[in-house]
């Protein structure tokens, strides 16, 4: 049964809305408005209608559906083909102390913060107030907020925790903070980076190995998706061509 402080996705014939149920609220819409005390109660999967008669399912959301969909973006994401990958290659899991620099909209926030839960947490950096505030407003939309340590300060200035289990950084230039953030890690914990042209990745490969990091790769991944057609089944005709270098390293001594 859906209940008061639950997020719904209401999902409508051309239109989707996300919302946390709250009583004595009301979504006001383009095609009418939906009271928020006519939801709670109800179960998944049922349908409610808007005072102009428009129907919505409603939709326990996935984090796909919200990290594509739901949330409010400021900036560029991690789309999930790649927060995916970062979460499994950072052996991200139940009660590990993860740090995070350059937070964004928190779309990988979210995807890390769901695997460290609910015992782990997200030690997030962001020097920009207003990424900040936003991403954390996305992460109460998923329901994770309270996985998340924030400090509105970048790696720059002392790291106030230690021994972090691994790290993930996504800066203009994370080469300049690495000693710092090597300094916090403990031996053998992974760290990652996101970075969009090939000189930042030589930048940060160059540091890396400077500070006696092992185990280094350099990847890209790459999601062709097709039409879902039975009897033309091909190729869509556009796809996300680069989103990103991933840099992957492990702290040795």
């Amino acid at each position: 049964m859906i209940k008061e402080g639950d997020t719904v996705h209401l999902k409508g014939r051309k239109s989707s809305f996300f919302i946390i149920l709250e009583r004595g609220k009301e979504l006001s819409t383009h095609l009418g408005s939906i009271k928020h005390d006519d939801i709670i109660g109800k179960n998944f999967g049922e349908t409610v209608f808007t005072h102009k008669g428009e129907p919505f399912i409603l939709i326990r959301p996935t984090l796909y559906e919200l990290i594509m969909f739901g949330i409010k973006r400021y900036t560029q994401i991690i789309y999930p083909k790649d927060s995916a990958y970062i979460t499994l290659k950072l052996g991200l899991t139940d009660g590990m102390k993860v740090l995070e620099s350059g937070i964004g909209s928190g779309a990988l926030t979210i995807v890390m913060a769901n695997a460290v839960k609910p015992k782990g947490k997200i030690y997030v950096y962001e020097k920009e107030e207003k990424f900040l505030k936003n991403a954390l407003n996305n992460l109460k939309l998923a329901k994770l907020d309270y996985v998340v340590q924030p400090h509105l300060k970048d790696l720059s200035e002392e790291i106030e925790e230690k021994d972090f289990d691994a790290a993930f950084i996504d800066v203009r230039e994370p080469w300049l903070y690495l000693e710092n953030v090597k300094n916090v890690l403990k031996p053998g914990s992974m760290i990652g980076f996101l970075v969009p042209t090939t000189n930042q990745v030589s930048e940060v490969l160059k540091e890396l190995k400077r500070l006696d990091f092992i185990d280094l790769e350099v990847e890209e991944i790459l999601l062709r998706q097709y039409k879902p057609v039975p009897d033309r089944l091909r190729p869509e005709d556009r796809m996300v061509a680069h989103t990103g270098y991933l840099i992957f390293a492990r702290k040795g001594n």
